[in-house]
């Protein structure tokens, strides 16, 4: 049995992003998720590519840094999926002097040598049109830039160019067991077609919320280490206000709240941060937290959402490194390695975990994490990933590729080829190879969903079930009634089993 280099066990942004960038060092890697990629704390956070405006009043200097780079870097790895946002941040007096916010915004236009994205600017909210919908008693606000980033997809990504790699992608795989057999690992998986065995010369264990689980079912690994796992809730809004900026505003404890466009007509606002006490896929939003949010939300604006405006909401549990701090709020968002033995000293396998980590640093953590594993790959190639576009990324600017698509296909009515183009950018001739007409895209089910999008995500992105391709592969489900949902489901439950097999099937 030929052994693999690297098993990753967590389909995350973090498992993902270290399966792609390990492959294309030449390392024979295998990804298991015991779920759908994504499906946990990876499609469920604020959606934001970004250094961390609040994070400075924590002094995580170097956090922000790294962040900010990485956001310039991620923007030019996928402009589909990764776009600039203004943010407008009403200032508030009772929580920061105007010179704090000021100082703070200038360290982060100037902390990650910002090339792509414009400047701060102080904004009279009487004038601005960013201050229609904001109460009158706000009179002065700082605009500033970040990126919003679509995670799931993100996600999928690094998953399709990891094997494109040669990595061997396996969904809705759990790692059952694992114990060190001489100078690799034994590992058995369970699947929904039984149990196989495969050996590894190196576990990966970027499980998240599960990573202390997972080192708990490994034979003979344990770490001093411990996460710390903060639920973060979102509520999705219709929007309430004219324009393409986002808010960023400061509650009376001092946490910020994003409220972000979000699917065109929708608004996306959060998050919170509570202490988690149970199983992390148990975790949602309570009474308590939506309160929370509405009232930030009436604080500072003329015509807030109400409860009755709520179309959809979201927890995820945010697996960060446990340093102690009283308030989770305060929890650095840092990330730490802890990997036994440090050193091929022996012949004993190593396990490497990951405790920690956002979004936009993730690819940053794939770097440092195969650094930590180097001296057991000597051979292994340098750090690539930096230069390297996301599958439907290799375009100059989305928008001068999207006018050049659409002359493409001037049958295809201008919101759906923005939709493709966004998902999938270059991609989408793929999507489309061979479509004339609408009525080639095969069966509509509502919105801007139809089967020929269905069956492209069944045979190429590892969707199994609605919830894949509604919720995580794309956001139709926002768009579509309950019974056009139901129809979907039928539709999926009644096609060919040979249309759910990968175009690349893991093996």
């Amino acid at each position: 049995m030929t052994p693999y280099d690297l098993l990753v066990i967590g389909g995350g942004v973090n498992g993902a992003g270290i399966a792609r960038d390990a492959t294309g060092r030449g390392l024979r890697v295998l990804l298991c998720e015991k779920d759908d990629l994504a499906q946990g704390t990876s499609s469920r956070s604020g959606k934001l590519v970004h250094g961390g405006l609040r994070y400075l009043e924590y002094y995580e200097f170097r956090l922000v840094r790294e962040a900010l780079i990485e956001r310039e870097v991620l923007l030019g790895a996928a402009p589909h999926i990764i776009w600039p946002m203004r943010f407008v941040l009403p200032h508030s007096p009772e929580q920061r002097p105007a010179w704090l916010v000021r100082l703070g915004l200038f360290l982060y236009d100037h902390l990650g040598g910002r090339k792509k994205l414009p400047a701060t600017r102080a904004i009279d909210l009487a004038s601005d049109p960013a201050g229609e919908p904001i109460k009158r008693t706000y009179t002065k606000a700082f605009e500033y830039s970040d990126c919003w980033v679509d995670d799931s997809r993100l996600v999928v990504l690094n998953a399709l160019d990891a094997q494109a790699h040669g990595a061997d992608i396996r969904t809705r795989t759990a790692v059952l067991s694992a114990r060190r057999d001489g100078d690799a690992w034994t590992v058995e998986l369970g699947d929904a077609s039984g149990q196989r065995t495969v050996r590894a010369r190196c576990i990966v264990n970027a499980a998240g919320p599960w990573v202390e689980d997972v080192l708990a079912g490994i034979d003979g690994s344990s770490s001093k280490r411990r996460v710390r796992l903060v639920k973060g809730s979102h509520l999705v809004t219709r929007k309430f206000w004219d324009g393409d900026q986002a808010y960023l505003l400061q509650n009376h404890d001092k946490r910020v709240i994003f409220v972000n466009p979000y699917e065109g007509d929708l608004a996306l606002i959060g998050t919170t941060d509570i202490a988690v006490e149970g199983k992390p896929e148990d975790a949602a939003i309570d009474d308590r937290e939506i309160d929370y949010l509405l009232a930030v939300l009436a604080r500072y604006f003329d015509r807030p959402p109400t409860r009755t405006d709520i179309v959809h909401s979201f927890s995820g549990v945010r697996p960060l490194y446990d340093d102690k701090a009283d308030n989770p709020s305060a929890v650095t968002r840092d990330y730490i390695f802890d990997i036994a033995p440090k050193l091929p000293t022996s012949a004993m396998p190593p396990i490497l975990s990951i405790f920690g980590g956002k979004i936009t640093t993730y690819r940053k953590l794939a770097e440092h994490a195969l650094d930590k594993l180097a001296p057991f790959f000597p051979d292994m190639a340098k750090a690539w990933t930096a230069r390297a576009p996301l599958p439907g990324g290799d375009m100059a600017d989305f928008d001068s590729w999207l006018v050049a698509f659409r002359k493409q296909v001037p049958w295809l009515p201008g919101d759906l080829a923005l939709h493709y183009g966004r998902l999938y950018g270059t991609r989408a001739a793929e999507l489309l190879d061979g479509a004339k007409n609408l009525s080639d895209l095969g069966i509509h089910f509502g919105a801007r969903f139809y089967e020929r999008e269905a069956r492209f995500l069944l045979g190429t992105e590892w969707a199994r079930t609605a919830e894949d391709i509604l919720d995580r592969r794309t956001k139709h489900g926002l768009h579509l009634s309950s019974d056009q949902r139901a129809a979907f489901a039928r539709w999926l439950a009644g096609i060919n089993e040979p249309a759910l097999t990968p175009m690349r099937a893991a093996t």
